[in-house]
């Protein structure tokens, strides 16, 4: 049993909370976390947190999305409450980070656009276009504008007034009721012409249209996720799996990665038959190093699916844009990846993979989100077994998907976690341990 420790769960994953909180022998602290009619979260601490440890579990996972955002506010508040109850110290326990995979999502380019044009003399300059221009010699620093005018050499030609100041060259100033501008001596300082509010004579500005940069303009999400759990008092952070490991430089507090690969290894290991004998698959190249961890440590072969971004021609070695690196005829196939949403990637693969002859195909996944159709989908795709942990539930998914999934139990791992972090010990064994 582990004492001076507090155990306070969300209400995303009551089943994990109560048996994180078996294994380290202590009752969860009993709270109050409902909502107002209005909709607003109300929490209520009933146990003393009072220089305590406190470690609050709550997995980023709402059913299909719907309550995500609630459970996360639910989160900060817990956290928020016990930091006002005089804790000595919050950990947020998150299996299933949130927001940790939507920088993929939105952006319909990929790398820098390519530069189209080229110099005068017809000798290419530059591999792509920025924005705003590069500055070179000959090239007028304000490419970017409408009118192509270079406002920098305009700046430069600038006559002295007789009050001191410096009138460039650059649009005068227009007038209003006819009357114009004078200097401190009477004399007139500028030419009457527009200015920028002049919505009457409009034939003189351009059709004004950004030109596009890299990427889409997109909120930062993970950044504000890490803001918010800090601001309310995490001082500590323990997830598994994060999506895009980058997160973690986001927090100004400790954050613990813990990896899902020894549940995933031992079930190899145990229910594979010859495993040996089978190719380990990464379904994207984001995945690679991760499935190969996995193939080096065991001893087994590796296959990459390549997806290629741009239009290609569909031949009998693809499917769509996908491209399989590697032989997988007549072998047992094993796709490794960390988390499964829609599941459009890991069912478009093993379709690509029982045309080049595979002969069976098992999926491996720490996270198994099933948003969407998800379930209908991995139904009529060619994986003949699924399996997944309980780091966001999977009873209503074990229900629909019945013996094609199987659910593996991530609770020792974070139990082992909280008590090592409780004690000081190091965590690092549980990144090694097989």
């Amino acid at each position: 049993m582990v004492r001076n420790i507090v155990v306070l769960g969300g209400n995303s994953h009551p089943d994990l909370v109560q048996s994180v909180a078996n294994i380290l022998g202590v009752p969860p602290c009993n709270r109050i976390l409902t909502k107002f009619s209005s909709g607003e979260s109300r929490c209520e601490i009933q146990d003393s947190v009072r220089g305590k440890d406190v470690y609050i579990i709550q997995t980023g996972f709402g059913g299909n999305g719907s309550k995500l955002n609630d459970h996360f506010m639910d989160l900060c508040i817990m956290i928020s409450a016990c930091k006002t109850g005089s804790a000595r110290r919050v950990t947020a326990v998150l299996p299933l980070f949130p927001y940790s995979r939507q920088p993929d999502l939105p952006y319909k380019k990929s790398g820098a656009p390519l530069f189209k044009g080229g110099s005068e003399n017809g000798k290419m300059d530059y591999t792509f276009e920025s924005v705003p221009a590069t500055p070179a010699p000959d090239l007028p620093r304000t490419l970017g504008l409408t009118n192509g005018s270079d406002i920098t050499n305009r700046l430069a030609k600038t006559t002295s007034l007789p009050n001191g100041t410096s009138a460039g060259a650059m649009s005068p100033v227009k007038p209003i009721n006819g009357e114009s501008y004078l200097g401190a001596n009477g004399q007139g300082v500028a030419t009457p012409g527009y200015t920028t509010h002049d919505y009457e004579n409009m034939s003189h500005v351009g059709a004004f249209q950004a030109k596009p940069g890299y990427k889409q303009w997109v909120a930062q999400a993970g950044t504000l996720v890490a803001n918010l759990l800090t601001c309310a008092g995490a001082d500590h952070v323990i997830t598994m799996d994060l999506h895009d490991p980058q997160v973690q430089g986001f927090f100004d507090v400790p954050v613990d990665n813990l990896y899902g690969r020894p549940l995933l290894k031992r079930y190899i290991q145990t229910h594979i038959p010859n495993y040996k004998d089978a190719v380990i698959i990464s379904p994207d190249a984001g995945g690679a190093k991760r499935a190969t961890a996995i193939a080096d440590s065991m001893g087994m072969d590796f296959a990459l699916i390549h997806k290629e971004r741009r239009p290609t021609k569909i031949t009998d070695r693809q499917n769509a844009t996908m491209m399989l690196v590697g032989n997988v005829a007549d072998r047992v196939c094993i796709l490794i990846d960390d988390l499964l949403d829609t599941g459009n990637t890991i069912t478009r693969a093993a379709k690509l993979l029982k045309k080049e002859g595979a002969t069976t195909i098992y999926a491996l996944l720490t996270h198994g989100v099933f948003s969407g159709d998800a379930i209908s989908r991995v139904k009529a795709s060619a994986i003949d077994k699924i399996i997944v942990t309980n780091s966001v539930p999977q009873d209503e998914h074990k229900a629909l998907l019945g013996p094609r999934l199987d659910v593996l139990d991530i609770s020792p791992i974070f139990a082992e976690a909280i008590r090592r972090v409780h004690h000081g010990e190091s965590i690092s064994v549980l990144f090694n341990y097989d």
